[in-house]
């Protein structure tokens, strides 16, 4: 159960906000501001939902990560896993249960910046559209 709440904190901070986004009365300025409510709260509960969705693939990952690193610790398994801030919580958590908690600080060098980040995964994607000439008379 701790596990549970451990590792999916950061659904509950996007379930809080969502609600949080909710009980702010903004409806007393302008009632136009419940649209804006609405479509921000919906924003972080579909997210949170994402995350909670996930439960059972950190669950697997956690196993198998568990299974690499139980004979002979191994920071290359864990690089992946440290890219971003739940996988972070589930990297700490392997760790402890492998009770080498000390070696964390040393994985934070696999950690890439969000420039990196950026410059690997938002690559513009070339759409070519091929037509049929003799179809178009």
């Amino acid at each position: 159960m701790l596990r549970f709440l451990y590792l999916n904190i950061y659904s509950f901070i996007l379930v809080l906000s969502g609600a949080l986004a909710l009980l702010i009365p903004l409806y007393l300025i302008s009632k136009w501001f419940w649209i804006l409510q609405g479509l921000l709260a919906l924003i972080f509960f579909v997210s949170a939902g994402q995350l909670f969705s996930a439960w059972d693939d950190k669950k697997i990952k956690r196993e198998i990560l568990i299974q690499k690193n139980k004979e002979e610790f191994r920071p290359d398994t864990f690089e992946q896993f440290v890219q971003a801030p739940c996988g972070r919580l589930l990297t700490r958590d392997v760790l402890s249960e492998l009770g080498k908690s000390c070696e964390y600080k040393s994985l934070l060098k696999y950690r890439k910046s969000i420039i990196v980040l950026c410059k690997e995964y938002c690559v513009p994607q070339e759409t070519i559209i091929y037509r049929n000439e003799d179809y178009f008379k």
